[in-house]
């Protein structure tokens, strides 16, 4: 008989603001035969407000009824939400839901105040965002990687990394407590019983309409019952996720709520959590979440967020980045990568570097057929810590090592984005072009992410910046991003050029003279492009195109080698007078191009690194193939012309050596003969010596590509690697 104000004004006098708060204090109430009375009272005041509807009223009337007899309640008699809004009951451990249509001014007065101080979410774009985080990565992937790093530590270890914490401290000792008394490490509940309440929030604000706020709780219930099989799992992980968030632990505490909603006569947990919701709903959820991800901009996401998480919190749709982040990335697409907007953004396919993965797959298929190349060579024996990682390539067999050279063009691509330096389609045609390979080349997410963790493991990093930890989460975290993208079929194209395998190797034959060449060289505008003109100009004194060409046509023709046998190898038949000359010319001063053929001269008397003896041709070939990338690099050669030297370089490797041993053997040689008399030269040498060890023995991996390449002319002795990623050969080829 109250009116609905006054009803209300009762209900706020006993501090009941919400219909969320008044559905607890019945279940509380109608636990108890003595107290069916209070929850009777309470039970009008919510008729006479407006906030039950009659069949709701009826369903708690009969439950208040069968406990004041003794009975327990009929669970046809049932006041919580019903067919698709069942999904609802799951966010009953903050706030019961209650059966009937939702209304915001009762349901959640100040939601809208809720969102902005708690979430700092203030529309719909945001609050989207927030959902797709909290369901693929939320609070649980930093306590994850805590918990495994942690365990892993001594005693001393903890103690600094709980004192490094800052204000975090609190957290940092809930943690260790879990860790010490072997607690699970399963908190998955505390992000997506939020995502459900957040959805909640979301439907009443208006920023999401019934489909789009029961498809998102469906899908927090969907990740909830793959981790969980019963409720008692839900709470505990809940508890234990707000003992970390709160810095307090709560496994301990008694919970009334827990135990209502777990053993309370009235609960919403009634079955099982994937009792909430049908197929159909689970079917509609998954189509709109990957939906919301759809798109290759969130392959990019996920490739390049293992590596750096914040990038997770943009999924959904695309934001701006903020002026600090901004800055980052265009300081980072500079200083590190050398690139620059006036290039414009197709430039950015020369980080593309499909050798690599070529290479990879060819030691992993050669370490499983035990035909790696030899341990010790001319130049030293591996040490014993590079060998243990060469025994592990053949675990890597079953698995493409495209994700290698992807993972890092993924963050480029990544800061690319958030350097905001325009051409928004020239991004998106990469960023399709990433996500096509990636499909192509791993049916599944499972198969990339397994790959990526195998070769993570193999190839040597520091153990601080190792991403096998981050991998393994996302493997088995079933919201990770991940396993949701969307797989691109059909027709595809790769981001860069991809060389054929005859220019890879003639490329190759540089050797440890400069990094290696994992891609085909493109045409640069950037600050590269000085340093290779003042480079040419400084070594070789060459100025312009018509230079280098002269230079190139020198190398293929004569070059070095033919100096040495014109000038020097004379000498080595008449060994007195080489001692005659060099006396001669020890007695006086040198100019600076005398002291170099003095300097030349001893080598010869001595047979310095064998120079006599081994064929210094290689050192000509490896400037050829060297001088021909800076060439394009530059673009004084177009790709054809580069390809006839490269050609050049293979035919004159084929005619003096046979194998790679030969040929480093010769071009270690020949940088020893033909260097300036400077005093680094042992540094240099010795540096030399090593680099070309590497590069022959294939450790580190990454060292180059000789161990895995077939010598010019020289007999094919490698495996077939068991992946498609593999360069092609551009001419058909009989034995």
């Amino acid at each position: 008989m109250l009116s609905a104000a006054r009803a209300r004004a009762r209900l706020r006098a006993l501090s009941i603001e919400d219909r969320g708060t008044l559905a607890w204090q019945l279940m509380e109430h109608g636990e108890r035969a003595e107290s069916c009375p209070q929850a009777l009272l309470l039970l009008a005041l919510g008729g006479c407000a407006g906030w039950f509807n009659e069949a709701v009223i009826d369903a708690w009337l009969s439950r208040f009824a069968a406990v004041s007899e003794g009975q327990s309640p009929d669970p046809a008699d049932d006041p919580w939400p019903q067919g698709r809004a069942a999904v609802w009951r799951a966010r009953a451990i903050l706030a019961p839901v209650p059966g009937g249509t939702i209304d915001q001014t009762c349901d959640w007065p100040d939601v809208a105040r809720f969102l902005q101080r708690t979430w700092a979410i203030n529309d719909r774009d945001e609050l989207i965002r927030m959902l797709l985080w909290l369901s693929g990565q939320g609070h649980r992937y930093g306590w994850d990687l805590d918990y495994r790093r942690v365990r892993r530590m001594t005693t001393a270890e903890r103690l600094k990394w709980r004192a490094g914490l800052g204000e975090n401290e609190a957290y940092g000792r809930v943690l260790l407590q879990f860790v010490v008394r072997n607690e699970t490490p399963e908190w998955a509940a505390w992000d997506w019983l939020r995502l459900i309440d957040l959805a909640w929030a979301g439907w009443l604000m208006g920023w999401l309409d019934e489909p789009e706020a029961t498809d998102f709780a469906v899908h927090g219930l969907d990740l909830l019952q793959q981790r969980y099989d019963d409720w008692h799992g839900v709470l505990s992980a809940w508890q234990r996720g707000a003992g970390l968030f709160e810095g307090r632990d709560l496994t301990g505490a008694g919970d009334d709520a827990g135990e209502l909603l777990l053993h309370g006569r009235h609960t919403p947990w009634q079955g099982a959590p994937a009792s909430l919701a049908t197929e159909d709903m689970l079917v509609a959820s998954r189509a709109r979440i990957r939906h919301w991800r759809s798109g290759a901009r969130h392959w990019m996401l996920a490739i390049a967020g293992v590596r750096d998480p914040d990038l997770l919190y943009r999924q959904g749709i695309a934001v701006s980045a903020d002026d600090q982040r901004r800055q980052d990335a265009r300081q980072y697409l500079q200083n590190t990568l050398d690139w620059w907007p006036e290039e414009g953004v197709s430039a950015v396919a020369r980080y593309w570097q499909p050798g690599q993965a070529h290479h990879l797959n060819q030691l992993a298929s050669d370490a499983t057929h035990h035909a790696l190349p030899g341990v010790t060579t001319p130049f030293g024996r591996l040490p014993r810590e590079l060998l243990d990682g060469r025994r592990h390539l053949a675990d890597c067999r079953d698995h493409a090592a495209t994700i290698v050279m992807a993972e890092r063009f993924g963050f480029q691509l990544a800061m690319l984005e958030d350097a905001e330096v325009g051409e928004s389609e020239a991004q998106l045609a990469l960023q399709r072009s990433f996500a096509g390979v990636l499909s192509r080349f791993y049916a599944t997410p499972e198969r990339l992410l397994q790959a990526w963790l195998a070769w993570e493991q193999v190839l040597p990093e520091a153990p601080e910046e190792s991403l096998a930890d981050d991998l393994e989460w996302h493997l088995n975290d079933p919201g990770s991003l991940f396993h949701w993208l969307e797989y691109l079929t059909g027709e595809w194209r790769e981001p860069g050029p991809r060389p054929t395998l005859e220019q890879f190797t003639a490329l190759s034959l540089a050797g440890p003279l400069n990094t290696p060449n994992w891609g085909l060289p493109m045409e640069q505008h950037n600050t590269q492009h000085g340093e290779l003109r003042d480079w040419l100009d400084s070594h070789y004194g060459i100025a312009n195109a018509s230079g280098l060409r002269e230079f190139l046509d020198f190398l293929s023709e004569a070059g070095d080698r033919q100096e040495y046998q014109i000038t020097y190898a004379p000498y080595t038949l008449n060994r007195p007078r080489l001692q005659e000359e060099i006396a001669i010319m020890e007695t006086g001063l040198c100019s600076e191009e005398e002291q170099v053929h003095l300097d030349r001269l001893r080598r010869v008397r001595d047979n310095d690194q064998q120079c006599n003896d081994l064929d210094m041709a290689a050192w000509d070939i490896a400037q050829l193939a060297d001088l021909s990338a800076a060439g394009r690099q530059l673009g004084w050669l177009d790709e054809a012309s580069m390809n006839l030297y490269l050609e050049r370089a293979l035919a004159l490797a084929g005619q003096h050596y046979g194998d790679w041993t030969s040929y480093a053997r010769g071009l270690y040689a020949g940088y020893s003969f033909f260097m300036m008399g400077v005093p680094e030269r042992p540094r240099f040498l010795e540096e030399l010596g090593n680099a070309l060890m590497m590069w022959l023995c294939g450790t580190p991996p990454l060292a180059g590509p000789w161990a895995s390449l077939d010598f010019p002319g020289a007999s094919a002795r490698h495996w077939p690697p068991l992946h498609v990623d593999v360069l092609s050969q551009d001419r058909s080829i009989l034995h």
